[in-house]
């Protein structure tokens, strides 16, 4: 089988310049695994690395970093939906491609379930939506609270908990809906495929201070750049009620900016959410015990040259 390298982490655990760095060793090309950068606008609150070069080409990687082509990134709109199958779909022809090209496919993200789809080959089951049974477990949000509802699912499917994010209603709304049509956790909804690829998965060690730091200075970071008034552009061109700004970073913003919070208050919650996100995905990358941890480059480096 081809060979695929995967480096994963927490976020703010250093991914992009790890990637690059080794796809510039081992002569790369970077897939990111980021189910938040794919949106064209959200380039601040993501995080999203800074790109030297657009490609002519349309079919060509979404952008060019420090000489190394990125794919999957900017290539939806905020207010368009973008499936687990849907990315897997891509990102598995996208590989095949760097490959048939002879350079060496480096998936790197923090996004569990996109990595998941194409490293174990999920068969991803379709679920269509109901809005009746989804207008029902709305309305109890509004009556009981979004933590009731999430503790429903809980209960329901313990591993859920650490899938899905509890201050997000679409996500929470969407994995109990998922759960109750099917009567089987959503946490166990995928089943693993045969193998497409040879796969090695690196994972970057982090001190739990250490990434504590680097999040709170990423945050600081974001709003001293703009974040504030890139919330503001994105809600004036498609409106506040878009999936893609529940995530973290543009909710609480959101918030700030419908003056429900200040944006020291802002600024706090985004710290908190993002602490305890990472945690949610370590406990997932942990549960994964292909996965090699490492604390620096001289590490990875040795590994994938082993591998390859």
């Amino acid at each position: 089988m081809n060979k695929l390298i995967v480096i994963l982490g927490p976020t703010a655990s250093g991914k992009t310049a790890l990637s690059i760095k080794l796809a510039k060793k081992f002569n790369g090309e970077i897939v990111s695994a980021d189910s938040r950068q794919i949106y064209k606008g959200m380039d601040i609150g993501t995080a999203k690395p800074s790109p030297q070069a657009k490609p002519r080409r349309m079919a060509g990687p979404s952008c060019i970093v420090e000489g190394v082509a990125h794919w999957l990134i900017d290539i939806k709109n905020p207010n368009e939906l973008y499936s687990v199958a849907e990315y897997k779909e891509n990102a598995i022809k996208i590989i095949k491609d760097i490959h048939k090209r002879g350079k060496t496919p480096i998936m790197a993200g923090g996004t569990g379930l996109y990595i998941k789809s194409v490293v174990e080959n999920l068969d991803i089951p379709q679920v269509e939506a109901d809005p009746i049974l989804r207008q029902k477990i709305e309305k109890e949000i509004e009556k009981k609270g979004l933590n009731f509802v999430f503790e429903k699912l809980i209960k329901l499917d313990p591993e859920a908990a650490y899938i899905v994010d509890p201050k997000n209603p679409r996500r929470v709304i969407r994995a109990l809906e998922i759960t109750l049509l099917t009567k089987k956790p959503f946490s166990s909804q995928r089943k693993s495929g045969k193998p497409l690829f040879d796969v090695l998965e690196i994972g970057i060690l982090t001190q739990k201070e250490k990434l504590k730091e680097r999040i709170n200075f990423r945050i600081d970071k974001m709003v001293k750049e703009g974040l504030v008034d890139e919330v503001k552009n994105l809600i004036k061109k498609y409106g506040k009620a878009q999936i893609a700004f529940d995530a973290i970073g543009y909710r609480e913003i959101i918030d700030y900016l419908n003056k429900k919070i200040t944006l020291e208050q802002a600024l706090e919650n985004m710290k908190i959410n993002t602490w305890h996100y990472a945690k949610r995905q370590m406990t997932w990358f942990n549960a994964d015990k292909k996965v090699n941890w490492i604390k620096n480059y001289k590490e990875a480096e040795k590994l994938i040259k082993k591998f390859l």
